[in-house]
C-alpha cells in the first residue's frame, strides 16, 4: 500500500456512518474496536485483492468471512448472477435455481433434504425449532466459544464478536431463553456426559460447530465427535452440526468428509457462507423423517420471503460447481504457505504463537500452547495481535480484525498476493514483539 493514498475517505465515512448506524457498522467486528484504527471502506474487489475508497489495495485474508472461496468476482459466478438477475430479482414463488442448489447440497452431504434460508443465524434458529418440535423437549446444549448466530437461546459464551468485546452475554436476551441453554466447555466429554445424566430427558439437541472457528480455529480432539454422537443418541437428543463456516470450505462436503474429520453423521446440519457465493443464502438439512416435521408437511412453522432467492441460489450453485479438486488443492497449498511464513516471522521475532487448522481455514493464536477450548483462547495476547494486525494493514494485507477469528484464503491467491503477505510479515512480527 502506497503512502500516497491516506485513509481520509474511510475516516470520513466511518464518522458519518456513526450518525446513521450504531457504531457505524452493520456487524460489530467491522468497527475495528478490537484492533484500533480506521475501518477500511471497500469499494471493489477482484481475485484476492480489495480496493478501498481511498484507492489503497490489500490482499484479502477475510474473504467475506469465508464465502469467497474462488476469489472475488469470479467469472463463472459473475456470469451466473448476471444471467439470473436479467430474468428477475425475486419472485416469491418456487424457482428452478433453488431446486438445483438444494440438489447439489444433498449430493455432497449426508442430509436427505434441505430447507433454504437467508442467513446462518436463520439456519441455526430454524434447526433448533425443528429439533424441539421433533423431540417435544426444550433444552439445548452448546459449547462456550461456539457461535451459532445471534439467536437468543444460543447467544451465551458465544465467542467471536462477543469474545472480542469481552461480553459474556448480550443485553436483550431474556432469562427464559438463556435458561433453556446449557453451556459446556468444548472438548470436554465428561462435562457432556454429566449434563446429559442430569437433564437428558429434557434436552432436545446438542449443537456444535463442526470444527469451531469463532473462537479461532479449535479442532475437536480425537474421539470427541464420536462421543457426542453416542451420548445424544443414547438420550434421544438430536445432534446438530453447524457447518455455516466449514461447509464446502474444508472439503467438497465441508468438515463432514474432510481428512481430519471423524465424519460422524449428525441428525441436522446447518450451512451458509460458501453455499451462497457471497450472497445472503444459507440452509439447514437432515434426515427425511426429521425434515417432514416442517410446514407445509408438518407442524413446525418456518418461512422466509427471500428464502431460495433466484440470484443468490445461482451464485451459490456456480460457486459449488467451480469448487473442483484442483481448487481445494490450491486452497491447501496457499493456506500452508501463508501460515508457515507467518509462523516463521513470529518465531524469528520471539513472539509466542500456535497455528491451528480446519482444512484450509487456520488461526494464529498469540500464545505458546495449543488451544483446546474458549478458556484457552481467552488467554492469548490480544494486544500483540492488534499490533500485528495494524502493521499488516499498513503494508497492504487485510487480516480479520479480531484475534478470535479464522483466516481465509481463496483459490485466486497467486504469487503476487503471497509476495505481498510475506513482505509484510517481518515488520508485523516485530510490531507484535515490540511491547513484550
Amino acid at each position: 500500500m502506497s503512502s500516497e493514498h491516506p485513509t481520509t475517505r474511510s475516516a470520513a465515512l466511518i464518522e458519518h456512518a456513526r450518525t446513521v448506524t450504531p457504531g457505524g457498522v452493520n456487524s460489530p467486528v467491522r468497527a475495528f474496536r478490537a484492533v484500533g484504527g480506521t475501518p477500511r471502506f471497500i469499494r471493489s474487489a477482484r481475485g484476492p485483492w480489495l480496493t478501498d475508497v481511498d484507492g489503497n489495495h490489500y490482499v484479502d485474508l477475510i474473504c467475506s468471512w469465508g464465502p469467497m472461496i474462488l476469489g472475488h468476482a469470479h467469472p463463472d459466478v459473475l456470469a451466473a448472477v448476471q444471467e439470473s438477475a436479467a430474468r428477475g430479482f425475486s419472485f416469491g414463488t418456487p424457482s428452478e435455481n433453488e431446486v438445483a442448489l438444494a440438489t447439489e447440497i444433498v449430493a455432497r452431504t449426508p442430509v436427505d433434504q434441505v430447507r433454504l434460508v437467508s442467513s446462518g443465524t436463520e439456519a441455526t434458529m430454524s434447526a433448533l425449532r425443528l429439533a424441539r418440535g421433533a423431540t417435544g423437549r426444550s433444552k439445548v446444549v452448546k459449547f462456550a466459544g461456539c457461535y451459532h448466530g445471534h439467536v437468543d437461546a444460543l447467544l451465551a459464551a458465544a465467542g467471536s464478536g462477543l469474545a472480542t468485546f469481552a461480553l459474556p452475554d448480550s443485553a436483550g436476551v431474556p432469562e427464559s431463553s438463556a435458561g433453556e441453554t446449557i453451556v459446556l466447555p468444548y472438548n470436554d466429554l465428561g462435562a457432556v456426559e454429566a449434563a446429559f445424566a442430569e437433564h437428558g430427558d429434557q434436552i432436545a439437541a446438542l449443537i456444535t460447530e463442526a470444527c469451531p472457528g469463532n473462537m479461532g480455529v479449535v479442532p475437536p480432539q480425537p474421539g470427541f465427535e464420536q462421543g457426542l454422537r453416542e451420548i445424544t443418541r443414547k438420550h434421544g437428543a438430536l445432534l446438530i452440526s453447524d457447518e455455516v463456516m466449514t461447509g464446502f470450505r474444508c472439503s467438497a462436503s465441508g468438515w463432514y468428509g474432510a481428512e481430519d474429520s471423524a465424519s460422524i453423521e449428525p441428525d441436522l446440519i446447518t450451512f451458509g457462507k460458501v453455499m451462497g457465493g457471497g450472497f445472503p443464502a444459507a440452509a439447514f438439512g437432515g434426515r427425511a423423517d426429521l425434515m417432514a416435521y416442517l410446514a407445509p408437511d408438518g407442524p413446525v412453522y418456518q418461512a422466509g420471503t427471500l428464502s431460495g432467492n433466484p440470484v443468490a441460489t445461482a451464485a451459490g450453485l456456480a460457486t459449488l460447481q467451480a469448487c473442483t479438486p484442483a481448487v481445494y488443492s490450491q486452497l491447501d497449498s496457499v493456506a500452508h504457505t501463508i501460515a508457515e511464513a507467518a509462523s516463521s516471522a513470529l518465531s524469528k521475532a520471539g513472539v509466542p504463537h500456535v497455528v491451528q487448522w480446519a482444512g484450509s481455514m487456520f488461526s494464529v493464536f498469540f500464545r505458546d500452547e495449543p488451544v483446546l477450548n474458549y478458556a484457552d483462547a481467552s488467554t492469548q495476547d490480544t494486544a500483540a495481535f492488534g499490533r500485528f494486525f495494524t502493521a499488516m494493514l499498513e503494508h497492504g494485507v487485510h487480516l480479520p480484525p479480531s484475534a478470535y477469528e479464522a483466516w481465509f484464503v481463496s483459490a485466486s491467491h497467486d504469487d503476487a498476493a503471497i509476495e505481498r503477505i510475506t513482505d509484510a510479515l517481518p515488520a508485523a512480527a516485530a510490531a507484535a514483539a515490540a511491547e513484550r
